[in-house]
């Protein structure tokens, strides 16, 4: 399983590159480690964050750093182990750009 840099989503392994399917990004896999390719996230897993507002999604004074807005939603989500924190991801209200926070 591998998660994208970009906004911390699952990625798909497609043609010997892994493929996020929230933001499009794309990392060349590395063919020395062991990968297990798994089926589709389960529905209660993701967060579809292209209609923020109407979910309800908290929102707070962050800065975007692709337009530069000072407004975000945000949301946190467990991606690594169970003993670690959760990740905190943000969701740009004006040009709807994610990213996200990590604790190290």
């Amino acid at each position: 399983m591998e998660f994208c840099d970009e906004c911390g989503s699952m990625m798909r392994s497609e043609d010997g590159t892994w493929v996020c399917q929230s933001c499009g990004n794309e990392q060349i896999r590395d063919e020395s480690a062991n990968y297990v390719v798994t089926e589709d996230q389960e529905e209660s897993e993701i967060v579809d964050v292209s209609d923020a507002e109407d979910q309800g999604l908290p929102s707070t004074e962050t800065r975007c750093p692709e337009c530069g807005n000072n407004r975000a939603y945000w949301y946190m989500q467990q991606i690594r182990a169970a003993d670690e924190s959760e990740t905190r991801f943000f969701v740009c209200t004006e040009c709807e750009h994610k990213w996200r926070e990590d604790d190290h």
